[in-house]
């Protein structure tokens, strides 16, 4: 029996196939066989992968730096409040806030992490729901009809009707009818539906579409019927491969290059926290740390516990302030606004960090069918005869889709139809199965596409003069389109019997009773029909010998309108039917013939050749301006597909990826061509400029070129709509499905769904994707140079000695909630009017270079130096730049002494006053020293209040990276200025409820003080301005130097 390695089915002979796999056309597999044969190939349905468990989904989001300085941060200062609490002998639980903060913070991020790793991997639940449910199975010589279809195994036979799903990979051994289509687009990429047969192929390594012989597993049979031996189930078939493919990529995903950044932020962050806090305990080691010297030796060495973990206390501050605790909950709602107005665009956000990754796109990698074009099949060319045999008459046909409204045909007068034209409308209504049905707007094809296409063209085409006011509008009653021209045509004609297609004489054919006789009438391939036809029908309807002139010009004409890859039909019809002139039915004595295909051939023979159509999946009308956008804004565009690949480079062509003429050696391959050629030759092929094709492609073929093109350092957008591309939309950077043609496996493997599937949409969903990235880079710098600012400020007052300014409680605040409304309105910044006309940022694009760098360090050193330096001044000034601000009575020390506050108790007759804040008074009797502990409350206020209001002026330094605010001023976002007030807002919530005030530990401000806090603040935004200036002087300068190299 045959072992689980791959057997080439589809090169061997039927005969060969059923010996290979032990079993019999006509008794099927024994109850004993199939149970041993499930043994050995499990059951016929696809794998799921166990998920993590929960507590590893757990860790794992807290497997980030930033996380693990906070969790560090939280435990520390959780630990330090405890051991002050059992110094006291008190236990506050207000003094508990900043760890629980941290916690909770912590505890959010992971609910979240955790929510988003275990939403499941649906694209894997949407291939399983493609599988049929039953089929139609012989076993021990009975047929079962509705076998549950995860029971098949390798060897049984299984009938196939028209409209069933195939149920497992199968060799097609017997057709039940002359003729088996099945409908594979969603596998293969193939825009119009497949003819089968039972012929081996010669090659054992062909692609899927080659395959001729093998029916695919979550295909459709849409014509005809057949019996097939299974020979591959569950993950064995192409299905089952696609789905290990998409189980593989989602192992592969990468980080987006936003969440790159910010990670190598987080590792430097650490560093330079650890650095700082080393510095802070170096510098004030002689607090905690003393000793005696005897004979040159450090002797009596003291040990402060108490002074230790002031300095921890200090470091827990340290990772705070250096923390922008806000930046995830930031980022995250700039995404989803971003989302938003992407939704409006019709592009559907499926996965968050996509946003983000389409403003870096470098390149598209688009399917063709569905995407570039409609994936509707629509007459383009109408082709009939002239007034002389050798004269034609053409029309080109407009319109490309099946709503019979679109479009019209170009110089043709309805009123004027000729006998010729009558005569091939008539081939084309009658024989016909098709129709068309319409969802929403949508207008969609029952049957085949391409019979469905004729019914629109004789829709357009209008009726016969003296028939016209038969004509009706085209009715839509139950989402079934009414199509009064083929009805007319119908109702004129009875279909007594039909001669279905094959691949051999590639025709098909009805006998119909029209005007009291029987007519023969055939739609098939041009060339055939020639071959067939002995007769022309002219323009008026007289009838001519075909000869070899004439048939010439036809065969000429075909190859002409072959070369725009046109798919062509032609038409004929025959009068003089022998034997069934009279037919009526199966009980005719000509019956008997119609039973045998083999006598079809010559039924169609002797034939009149009527005219041709030219057919194909047209381009969408916006695509080509699209592809225009892509160029001009430095985006690659390169197209994969699996049809065949003339009619891919003349679509690639028409859309303006090749210019006309362009040798198109080097940049059209198929699939297999590609793959076959050396690593370095591929990646030469793949760094090219200008459009690439793929052809012919397969799952593997399309995964193979994004991994190339990441691995080359490109970003990737991938657009598909079919089960074959779900594989490659999950390894793209960022994967676009269609929302429309799109299967769910495509929509739910993908990062992005289109709901117009259109690729224009893309183009603006990059474009709103780079103003995204941009308001982003605005609002993190804006977030880095505050916590900048609060870095500077702790180190400042440890490094003078002075006591500490903001506690960790107040830095989250300011991080989590008074920073959090300003940068989230600087994503609502207007994006640049020449965003398309950029190239795309690298994906290793700095966020922040070393000049921005050197700004924000400035930036926060002025904030260090404000926010001490106010602390300072309330302890050490009455007044300021003529400001009163000693009307709370507060006692003034001198400098020294405040920075050496730790020797408070040795001081002779220190005392100090009372002073009033607010509604309470702070009394010092029982210990002066509390002055420096307690007593700085005021001094602490004011210190916050200068870096919120420093922050709040630096969001504005934040709406341009150089532009100046005279040129950019603020009201061109509204949202910041609000925002601005929202965070103001706060802060006096928090100054002017008490019980708020008492958590932060601050009290309200006079006047004059909130005067002293605007003076302090406001020079943040002139320096930021001067070094605007310098930066955009360096800028043009850079620009004049590319511009001189280039010259």
């Amino acid at each position: 029996m045959a072992a689980k390695s791959p057997f080439p089915a589809w090169s061997r002979s039927v005969e060969r196939c059923v010996d290979e796999y032990i079993t019999d056309l006509a008794h099927g597999l024994s109850k004993s066989s199939v149970e041993k044969r499930r043994e050995l190939y499990g059951w016929n349905e696809l794998e799921k992968e166990n998920g993590k468990p929960m507590w590893k989904l757990v860790l794992e989001q807290f497997d980030d730096m930033l996380v693990k300085i906070l969790l560090v941060a939280a435990v520390l200062s959780f630990f330090l409040t405890y051991l002050d609490g059992q110094k006291s002998g008190e236990s506050d639980l207000t003094a508990y806030v900043e760890p629980l903060v941290i916690f909770l913070i912590l505890i959010i991020n992971a609910v979240v992490g955790v929510w988003q790793e275990t939403n499941a991997e649906s694209a894997l639940e949407a291939l399983k729901e493609m599988q049929p449910e039953h089929a139609k199975v012989l076993r021990d010589g009975h047929w079962i009809p509705d076998l549950a279809a995860r029971e098949l195994v390798p060897g049984d036979v299984v009938e196939l009707r028209v409209g069933d799903k195939v149920p497992a990979d199968m060799r097609i051994a017997v057709l039940r009818t002359s003729t088996l289509r099945v409908e594979q687009s969603s596998l293969t990429g193939e825009s119009a539906a497949v003819v089968k047969s039972t012929q081996a192929v010669e090659l054992a390594d062909v692609e899927l579409q080659a395959k001729e012989c093998m029916v695919f597993s979550g295909t459709t049979i849409v014509n005809g019927c057949c019996v097939g031996v299974v020979v591959s189930t569950g993950m064995f078939t192409e299905i089952g491969k696609i789905q290990a493919q998409i189980q593989e990529a989602s192992m592969q995903d990468d980080d987006t290059p936003l969440k790159k950044k910010l990670d190598e932020f987080g590792e430097r962050l650490t560093v330079v926290i650890g650095v700082i806090c080393l510095l802070v305990w170096i510098i004030n080691y002689k607090y905690f740390l003393t000793w005696d010297y005897a004979d040159g030796w450090p002797t009596n060495v003291r040990f402060s516990f108490e002074k230790c973990t002031y300095y921890f206390e200090i470091a827990v501050a340290l990772a705070v302030a250096a923390i922008p605790e806000g930046l995830p909950a930031v980022i995250t709602t700039c995404l989803a606004l971003g989302t938003r107005k992407m939704a409006q665009k019709n592009a559907i956000v499926r996965k968050l960090p996509s946003v983000e990754t389409l403003g870096c796109t470098t390149v598209i990698c688009s399917d063709k069918t569905g995407t570039l074009t409609t994936n509707q099949m629509s007459v383009m060319q109408l082709v009939g005869s002239g007034i002389h045999p050798a004269d034609m008459e053409e029309f080109r046909v407009e319109g490309t889709t099946y709503n019979p409204e679109d479009g019209g045909i170009t110089g043709y007068n309805p009123g004027m139809m000729s006998k010729n034209l009558q005569s091939l409308a008539e081939i084309a209504a009658v024989c016909n199965d098709a129709g068309i049905m319409c969802k929403g707007n949508q207008f969609r094809a029952t049957g085949l596409p391409t019979e469905a296409a004729l019914k629109v063209l004789v829709e357009k085409m209008k009726l016969p003069h003296n028939y016209n006011s038969d004509y009706q509008n085209h009715i839509v009653d139950h989402s079934v389109v009414e199509l009064s021209c083929c009805d007319w045509w119908n109702s004129r004609s009875t279909v007594l019997a039909s001669l279905e297609f094959d691949r051999f004489r590639k025709s098909m054919s009805v006998i119909a009773h029209t005007s009291g006789k029987n007519r023969l009438l055939v739609k098939g391939a041009v060339e055939n029909l020639l071959e067939r036809s002995s007769y022309l029908q002219l323009k008026d309807g007289s009838i001519v010998s075909l000869d070899s002139n004439s048939r010439d010009a036809w065969i000429k004409k075909l190859d002409s309108m072959s070369s725009k890859a046109l798919r062509c039909l032609g038409f004929a019809y025959k009068d003089n039917l022998g034997d069934f002139s009279s037919y009526n039915g199966a009980t005719h004595p000509a019956h008997v013939v119609l039973q045998d295909p083999a006598n079809y051939p010559d039924i169609e023979s002797d034939l009149i050749f009527v005219g041709m159509v030219g057919l194909r999946d047209p381009p969408r009308g916006e695509v080509k301006a699209a592809i225009e956008d892509c160029k001009e804004a430095g985006i690659q565009v390169m197209v994969i597909t699996g049809d065949n690949k003339k009619t891919a480079e003349a679509i690639c062509r028409e859309i303006g990826i090749f210019y006309s003429g362009e040798n198109l050696s080097g940049k059209s391959f198929t699939g297999r061509d590609f793959l076959s050629l050396p690593d370095d030759q591929r990646r030469k092929v793949l760094s090219g400029k200008g459009g690439r094709v793929f052809s012919r492609a397969e799952p593997r073929h399309k995964q193979e070129i994004v991994r190339m093109l990441k691995e080359a350092g490109e970003v990737v957008a991938m657009t598909g709509d079919g089960v074959n591309d779900a594989p490659a939309l999950k390894f793209a950077d960022i994967g676009i499905a269609m929302g429309i043609t799109g299967t769910e496996v495509a929509k739910e493997a993908a990062d992005m769904v289109l709901a117009d599937d259109n690729f224009s949409t893309i183009v603006s969903a990059v474009a709103e994707g780079r103003s995204i990235y941009s308001n982003m880079k605005a609002f993190i710098r804006y977030m880095i140079s505050s916590n900048i600012g609060e870095v500077a400020s702790i180190f400042l007052t440890a490094a003078v000695g002075m006591p500490e300014g903001l506690t960790p409680v107040q830095l989250l605040w300011v991080n989590l909630v008074t920073d959090g409304p300003p940068a989230t309105a600087l994503g609502f910044n207007p994006p640049d009017v020449d965003i398309m006309r950029k190239p795309p940022r690298r994906s290793d694009d700095k966020l922040i270079n070393s000049w921005v760098f050197f700004r924000y360090m400035v930036i926060g050193l002025y904030v260090g130096l404000a926010t001490v330096g106010i602390f300072a001044l309330w302890y050490t000034h009455g007044s300021f730049l003529g400001l009163d601000i000693s009307g709370d009575g507060h006692t003034l020390v001198t400098f020294s002494q405040l920075t050496s506050w730790g020797e408070c108790p040795s001081w002779q007759g220190f005392e100090v006053a009372p002073f009033a804040a607010g509604s309470q008074v702070f009394s010092f009797d029982k210990n002066p020293c509390d002055y420096f502990t307690d007593g700085k409350v005021k001094a602490s206020t004011l210190s916050l209040s200068v870096l919120v209001a420093i922050e709040m002026f630096n969001s504005l330094n934040a709406l341009s990276e150089d532009g100046s605010l005279l040129v950019m001023p603020p009201w061109v976002n509204p949202w910041l200025l609000l925002a601005m007030s929202v965070s103001f807002g706060l802060h006096f919530l928090i100054l002017y409820v008490p019980f708020l005030a008492n958590i932060f530990g601050i009290v309200p401000l006079s006047f004059n003080e909130w005067l002293l806090v605007i003076i302090v603040s406001f020079p943040v935004i002139l320096i930021d301005e001067l070094l605007k200036f310098v930066g955009r002087k360096m800028s043009a300068a850079e620009r004049r130097q590319r511009k001189s190299k280039a010259e």
